[in-house]
């Protein structure tokens, strides 16, 4: 799961032991584009995504020329303004990309009849807290040209890091323009955070209802000498959806016996998970199949009985309906980030506004 939860283990009065549940949420932008039309079905000279929690919420292309929704929460919640104003900051952040392609082509000596791909990727991540406030983790802000990280912004030490020989002569100039440094710190800590509350507000209050199932099932064949517990939850769609096993009330590891499918995309944009573990016929213990969203506050929690029971389903719960990543993207452009970022901003221009081009 590529959004992640961090448990914080606090002592409290007579040993008891407390779980605090830290939910990290992310809101990145992600703009690929080509230095040329490669004529391919469903691959775009431009594109551009934005991501909530790894989940494509809106898209741009340069064939349709517009920026949609992809989620019936922002359709419901931003007016034809936002979307009018997002459609021409795109177009521009196009040309800004179009232009830079070249001059990073001219830099590398590079033929135009090969293709050539510039990624950017930008964004904060922030931690939840109990109180429902978030706390600002980290922010991104990165360059990719032809499948390698080329440059990012450290935004500890506010300074521009070149990954390849290429790209000094772009952290240099960067580096020397005081505005962009406070511009992109500001975007990262500030305007980002804000639009990610938003947003994450926008889907709790405009959750729709879909259909989910948590399957739990025991293997009695009589030649087996042990009984094989599964628990699956499929139809999900929130990388923050756990899964877990218990005994009498204790969460199950790899180290108790417990093994799992890991999170398995379904092909309609949800996903699924399967875990299992086998005991001996004559444990009495109490077995439970849980699961849990915290953002969406589902909890399913079933039982095991003590003689075979049919698969049971929870259905129609509300949960706020999210798609994912294009097919394209998925199948053609993920490598393009050597980083382990790529695989998880809201919208601004590229660093400082769509003048800022790299060094000729």
């Amino acid at each position: 799961m590529q959004s992640t939860s961090n448990f914080r283990v606090l002592n409290v009065f007579r040993q008891t032991i407390t779980f605090v549940l830290i939910t990290r949420h992310s809101l990145h932008y992600i703009y690929t584009a080509l230095s040329r039309n490669v004529k391919m079905p469903g691959i775009h000279e431009f594109t551009a995504m934005g991501m909530l929690d790894n989940t494509l919420i809106d898209y741009f292309d340069s064939d349709r020329q517009v920026k949609f929704p992809k989620q019936k929460w922002m359709k419901a919640e931003l007016k034809e303004d936002y979307w009018k104003k997002g459609t021409e900051s795109r177009q521009s952040k196009q040309q800004w990309f179009k232009v830079n392609i070249e001059i990073l082509m001219k830099r590398l000596n590079q033929s135009h009849a090969d293709t050539h791909v510039l990624q950017w990727m930008h964004g904060c991540e922030a931690d939840s807290q109990p109180d429902g406030s978030f706390v600002f983790h980290k922010g991104i802000d990165m360059y990719s040209y032809d499948g390698q990280n080329f440059l990012f912004f450290d935004d500890e030490n506010q300074v521009w890091v070149a990954s390849v020989t290429a790209a000094k002569a772009t952290k240099m100039k960067w580096d020397n323009v005081s505005d962009l440094r406070k511009y992109t710190m500001g975007y990262l800590e500030n305007e980002c955070m804000e639009w990610m509350n938003t947003f994450l507000r926008f889907q709790r209050e405009n959750g729709t209802t879909r259909t989910y199932h948590a399957d739990h099932s025991r293997d009695l064949r009589p030649w087996l000498e042990n009984i094989i517990l599964t628990c699956m939850a499929t139809g999900f769609s929130s990388l923050h959806t756990v899964l877990q096993m218990k005994r009498n009330g204790h969460i199950l590891s790899k180290e108790d016996g417990v093994e799992s499918s890991g999170v398995r995309p379904n092909g309609d944009d949800t996903y699924q998970i399967r875990d299992h573990v086998e005991i001996f016929k004559s444990d009495e213990s109490t077995y439970t199949c849980e699961v849990i969203d915290v953002p969406s506050k589902l909890h399913l929690h079933k039982v095991w009985g003590k003689s075979p029971p049919a698969v049971l389903s929870v259905t129609q719960y509300t949960f706020s309906q999210v798609c994912n990543l294009s097919t394209h993207y998925n199948d053609s452009f993920s490598y393009l980030f050597s980083s382990p970022l790529a695989a998880t901003k809201v919208e601004s221009n590229p660093p400082g506004s769509t003048q800022v081009l790299l060094p000729q």
